[in-house]
């Protein structure tokens, strides 16, 4: 293969310069690695750090099982904490299914066994059954402060669902520690923007991020960043949602 010298300098410090593919497919992997790491990474203000964890966002709700386990082991290696990396998974659930995220679960404990993490984690939550609705539904007005409108307008046989994702969503996953609002509320982008078909969530969390402080440019520099992961539609999608919201002010 022949990689440019960005290109291969983020190969060798996310993957250890090796890839599978590299022996039956060299030609792909060459145009996908000098995209990924060169042309993507020439366009974007992202950190490594930063890259890294929503790249773990994305791979976890796509299923990418193979991918997300190896990034696990380049985010170890590049300063991602343990308890960041399995708080990004915890978040996903609500959004994903666990359905979808169960083998990332497998996944993300082998990676941690084979780096030498102990498990299971220490705790991170801050609530119990008690009181998990209504601190998840102050976090959400701080994010969404038209919430308790939004939550007065729906149909009565459809409140249950209001109650869940101020319970179960936000009060036992935003809340939890690990991680600051500000990243969570970017993380539910990644997982919105990479699932593809829930238009109406994506636009409600572009506002949302708006404001929480993370703004047109971050979300557009994510949704580059994701680029080779989830191609072309979805990132055109989000963009558009993004000039929606935007010229909303």
């Amino acid at each position: 293969m022949k990689l440019t010298k960005k290109a291969s300098e983020f190969y060798e410090s996310w993957l250890g310069s090796t890839h599978p593919l590299e022996a039956t497919d060299p030609e792909f992997m060459e145009i996908y690695l000098n995209f990924l790491f060169d042309d993507v990474s020439s366009e974007i203000n992202l950190s490594t750090y930063e890259r890294l964890k929503i790249t773990l966002a994305c791979l976890a709700v796509i299923g990418a099982k193979r991918a997300y386990g190896r990034l696990v082991t380049a985010a170890l290696k590049n300063g991602v904490k343990a308890g960041e990396i399995r708080e990004i998974l915890y978040q996903a659930a609500p959004y994903a299914g666990f359905g979808r995220l169960e083998e990332m679960f497998y996944a993300m404990n082998e990676a941690f066994k084979e780096a030498g993490v102990a498990l299971p984690l220490a705790n991170a939550a801050t609530t119990t059954r008690e009181n998990r609705e209504a601190k998840g539904l102050a976090v959400q007005k701080d994010i969404f402060p038209a919430i308790d409108k939004f939550n007065a307008d729906a149909p009565e046989d459809e409140r249950h669902i209001r109650r869940f994702l101020s319970a179960h969503c936000f009060g036992d996953f935003y809340t939890r520690e690990g991680l600051e609002l500000k990243f969570r509320e970017l993380l539910t982008f990644v997982y919105v923007l990479s699932l593809g078909y829930a238009k109406p969530q994506l636009l409600g969390h572009i506002a949302g991020n708006f404001h929480v402080g993370n703004d047109r440019a971050k979300l557009i520099d994510v949704t580059t960043a994701l680029v080779p992961f989830i191609g072309y539609p979805m990132a055109l999608n989000a963009f558009a949602a993004i000039d929606e919201v935007s010229k909303k002010g």
